[in-house]
């Protein structure tokens, strides 16, 4: 299981570094565009936006494997042992389930029905931006069942 998860937080963090590589580089050519050659590209504000969106739900699916996503620990620190682990556990449960009803299933569906509508500059399906959704849910839920079987295994809590 640690193969895996080092293997997932190696292509992420390619996959978010390379997206937010391509964002500069898109950025600095609009930028070129409109001010030296006085012809803005239009497509390259719309792409980055859509690229804008992949890094942060890539960042996202990291941010759930290393276990850092957002919790209010008042209850978790005053619980000790089995309770405080029950409530780690509960919370990656959570999580796996928001990815799965929202991310997967909710992405899934947008994503389907915006395949029928083009972006403004790019001419492409709207849904093809979309796809993110349920990659991250499933990725999201491939970390959260690790960190599951990580937090049952671990001798000490958090």
């Amino acid at each position: 299981m640690d193969s895996l998860r080092k293997t997932l937080n190696k292509l992420l963090d390619f996959l978010a570094s390379a997206t937010f590589l391509a964002m500069v580089i898109l950025t600095v050519w609009q930028v070129f565009t409109r001010y030296v050659l006085k012809n803005p590209s239009s497509w390259t504000e719309e792409l980055v936006s859509y690229l804008f969106a992949w890094m942060a739900l890539l960042g996202a699916s990291v941010v759930t494997g290393e276990r850092g996503h957002m919790n209010i620990p008042i209850l978790v620190d005053k619980a000790k042992g089995n309770k405080q682990k029950a409530l780690y556990i509960l919370a990656e449960v959570i999580a796996f389930l928001f990815s799965a009803i929202i991310l997967v299933y909710g992405g899934i569906k947008i994503t389907t029905l915006a395949m029928g509508q083009l972006t403004s500059s790019l001419g492409i399906p709207i849904g093809i931006f979309y796809m993110v959704l349920p990659l991250c849910g499933v990725l999201n839920m491939l970390y959260t069942a690790l960190n599951i079987a990580e937090i049952v295994k671990s001798k000490e809590v958090g």
